[in-house]
């Protein structure tokens, strides 16, 4: 039995319903009832943590508060569900003998680090990079990190820990992006840095079941493969366009032909090689293979993303933006 937490999210929903397609015993827990929900509650809550976890072997715990839900809920709530609500699983894990636990995290940890200096290159993303945490989001989501690697080390229950990149398909919270780019084509550019398809990040987390026990613990980044290597930081941030065609071309001609624009430059490329080399992960879509999706007319979403939809973080509309920020 594998249990997903935040089942009525982006990524609980690809997970069950991926898993089920499989004919995999899945049980999908979450706040929030619905189709892939089986069990209705709090992972803050540890006798309903308990009773999920019954029968179980492994552990995706997909459960968060998010980024946008940093100005609508207090700092408490977010150390109550991404710290508490991950300990509170860890222990049942431990007490259920779980062959494996998965934690998605973010690349959103490394929060400051990743933002480069004046005239600096564009910043390499990779799993030395230090984190510097900038909101209660990533303070929380890093603690949490934490918490893995001590259950792996202090009570040898395999972790791997997923820092995923951004698959939501919801609109840029900045409203600069917003007004300057259209939306598939901010979306489609975000495939050579910054973003991953929600399939590829669903086969992630079953490559990391796979491993988990080879590597007792194990943290990795999940991302699109970019096309740019670490010596390409200073182009990427003076001829974006250029360096893009360098290895992808045809792109400029591509991009006149969809009337897309190319931004002055981008900050930051996350590397996935570690997570391709250790956990044999072998994603498909990046930004030549999206490209390619939407010249040929189909949506930039691929068919799983576009059945589980937009979801929202919040009941409530924010007069036109995506949420507070």
């Amino acid at each position: 039995m594998i249990l997903v937490t935040g089942s009525a999210g982006h990524l609980g929903e690809a997970l069950v319903r991926t898993l089920r397609a499989a004919g995999k015993a899945v049980r999908g827990m979450d706040v929030v009832a619905g189709p892939y929900t089986d069990v209705c509650g709090s992972i803050t809550d540890h006798r309903t943590v308990l009773e999920a976890m019954q029968g179980v072997s492994y552990v995706l715990h997909t459960a968060t508060l998010h980024k946008p839900h940093v100005v609508t809920h207090t700092r408490q709530q977010f150390v109550d569900v991404n710290i508490s609500g991950t300990l509170n699983l860890l222990e049942a894990a431990i007490a259920q003998g779980v062959a494996a636990f998965v934690y998605t995290s973010t690349t959103s940890a490394f929060g400051d680090a990743m933002t480069p200096g004046h005239g600096a290159p564009a910043v390499w993303v990779d799993e030395l990079l230090q984190s510097q945490p900038k909101n209660i989001y990533g303070v929380t989501k890093t603690a949490a990190e934490d918490l893995c690697l001590l259950f792996a080390r202090n009570h040898q229950l395999p972790c791997v820990v997923l820092r995923t990149s951004r698959f939501f398909p919801e609109a840029d919270d900045s409203e600069l992006q917003r007004e300057f780019f259209e939306d598939a084509n901010l979306k489609v550019l975000e495939f050579l840095h910054r973003r991953v398809a929600i399939d590829d990040v669903v086969g992630a987390h079953f490559c990391a079941i796979e491993q988990a026990k080879r590597l007792g613990f194990g943290k990795f980044i999940i991302s699109a493969t970019s096309p740019f290597h670490r010596a390409d930081g200073g182009a990427i941030r003076q001829d974006l366009a250029t360096t893009i065609e360098q290895y992808c071309p045809g792109t400029i001609d591509a991009f006149k032909q969809l009337n897309w624009q190319f931004p002055n430059d981008i900050d930051r490329v996350y590397d996935n090689s570690k997570a391709r080399s250790d956990l044999n992960w072998q994603p498909k879509y990046d930004f030549a293979h999206v490209l390619k999706r939407v010249l040929a007319g189909h949506d930039w979403r691929s068919e799983l993303a576009q059945a589980i939809g937009k979801k929202g973080y919040h009941d409530i509309e924010f007069d036109g933006i995506p949420f507070p920020v």
